[in-house]
């Protein structure tokens, strides 16, 4: 998925309102913090609290958005990609699961809830299965998505409507640990998480991170980013079934970032990626 961040203040996300309707199981799931993000990013910055961002889903329990469950012994690996770079104007969604989604009018609806214009991009077949593709904007400004925390809405939209429509994604979906019917096989963190840095060109470099999978991870990638005064021009983020994979366009005063920033870059992301979670209300 491509995740293009402007290097200006990005403010909350309007279309997640305390009255927006939301399954609760991703309500108590889904946490992370909220932030602006601010270019340059002050040296001391106080960590807001955690708030809970509420993901809505299809209101219809009854509806089946394929048409039909297409039950086989293998399950295809889901995939998720948001894609900030390819599209100037939009944001650019695609859904894959096999030959086994249809025309997922649910979840299109689901995000609209959000406060987005959804249209139907294009639907093409190959290899790996259908691909359904969607041009993303807001519905306030027409304008395409560029506040991280609503990206991260998006993609756990998505994810949720998938283990409610086909409930053997789970055991290859992270989420499908807390929802699903069969939870997927536990991935070591130090093995899965790669980060690499690569120059790409004299204004940017390119940032790409590998890891398990999680809810709010978008968001956690960005702001540890941002808090060392780097800026996120644009990017994908992809869910790959349990792993996250992640390219940002990045810089550093408007130039490409130079090696120990690259080392101090990759190190922070790699302490944050690695360590072990741990709520903040047991404290």
């Amino acid at each position: 998925m491509a995740v293009a961040m402007a290097s200006g203040s990005l403010a909350a996300c309007p279309g997640l309102k305390p009255a927006d309707k939301c399954s609760p199981s991703i309500r108590s799931y889904y946490s992370h913090r909220s932030f602006r993000l601010v270019v340059p990013v002050p040296s001391r910055v106080r960590l807001p609290s955690f708030v809970t961002a509420r993901i809505p889903k299809a209101t219809s329990q009854t509806a089946v958005e394929d048409g039909s469950s297409n039950e086989t012994d293998t399950v295809p690996t889901p995939k998720v990609i948001i894609d900030q770079d390819s599209d100037p104007d939009a944001t650019i969604v695609e859904i894959t699961f096999g030959d086994r989604l249809g025309a997922l009018l649910d979840t299109m609806k689901a995000l609209k809830n959000l406060g987005l214009n959804v249209n139907k991009a294009n639907v093409y077949l190959d290899s790996s299965g259908k691909h359904n593709k969607f041009a993303i904007t807001k519905a306030s400004t027409g304008r395409k998505i560029d506040d991280p925390e609503l990206l991260e809405a998006i993609r756990l939209t998505i994810i949720n409507n998938m283990l409610q429509y086909h409930p053997e994604s789970s055991s290859q979906l992270a989420m499908g640990a807390t929802f699903g019917v069969e939870p997927p096989k536990q991935i070591d963190v130090d093995i899965a998480t790669h980060i690499d840095i690569y120059d790409d060109g004299p204004d940017r470099s390119l940032l790409v991170v590998e890891t398990a999978d999680r809810p709010g991870l978008l968001v956690d990638l960005v702001k540890i980013i941002t808090d060392i005064n780097i800026t996120v021009q644009s990017g994908e983020f992809d869910t790959e079934g349990l792993l996250a994979k992640a390219k940002f366009h990045v810089s550093y005063r408007g130039k490409a970032i130079i090696k120990p920033l690259q080392q101090v870059l990759a190190n922070s992301l790699r302490y944050f990626l690695r360590r072990p979670t741990t709520e903040e209300a047991s404290f």
